[in-house]
């Protein structure tokens, strides 16, 4: 049985904690979900969602349990799979885990959400409903590509990581928490 540790200090922590559940259930796999809360609970997780948030309110909650120092500690150390959406992608950049540079909120305030269908290379369909909320920008393209918006780049995936601008935990198409569980799988 996997275990998936969904990091819980902001964002949409129920609704990928659901998408798990739903992947794993495509998948006819068992998975335990583990709340990260504080260091000492990284310990023993095969792969770890950082959910979308602020960013910067999400570090500083983080300090006095020192939760993300043991995330960043797993991924170089022991290159657990992990999947951030949105702010986790923007903490994923900040730590040098992906190479490629992010800006937040580019695509404007929370009043510039948005959904648009974007192309994935992700499971068996191109297409997939993006939603954007208060949405971080990759700064360049990326020599690791896996989504586009027209022909911005709004998703990577640089070895076990996948980085995303979008919320696929907001939609009922579960292929890039399927994704994270078939990499945390591999390693099993």
């Amino acid at each position: 049985m996997l275990t998936v540790g969904v990091a819980m200090l902001q964002g949409a922590r129920n609704e990928h904690m659901y998408s798990l559940r739903k992947a794993a259930q495509n998948l006819d796999m068992e998975i335990s979900i583990r709340e990260l809360r504080k260091s000492t609970d990284v310990d023993g997780v095969d792969a770890i969602v950082l959910p979308g948030g602020e960013s910067t309110a999400m570090k500083i909650a983080s300090r006095s349990e020192n939760l993300y120092n043991e995330i960043w500690q797993r991924a170089r150390n022991d290159s657990i799979p992990i999947l951030g959406t949105c702010a986790g992608a923007i903490l994923l950049s900040q730590q040098g885990l992906i190479e490629t540079e992010i800006e937040r909120n580019a695509f404007g305030r929370q009043k510039d959400s948005f959904q648009s269908e974007i192309r994935v290379s992700v499971g068996n369909n191109e297409k997939f409903q993006g939603v954007f909320i208060r949405a971080p920008r990759f700064l360049k393209g990326s020599d690791h590509p896996i989504a586009w918006l027209s022909d911005e780049v709004v998703g990577v995936r640089e070895g076990r990581i996948m980085a995303l601008t979008f919320h696929p935990e907001l939609t009922e198409d579960y292929r890039f928490h399927e994704w994270l569980l078939s990499e945390a799988n591999h390693t099993n």
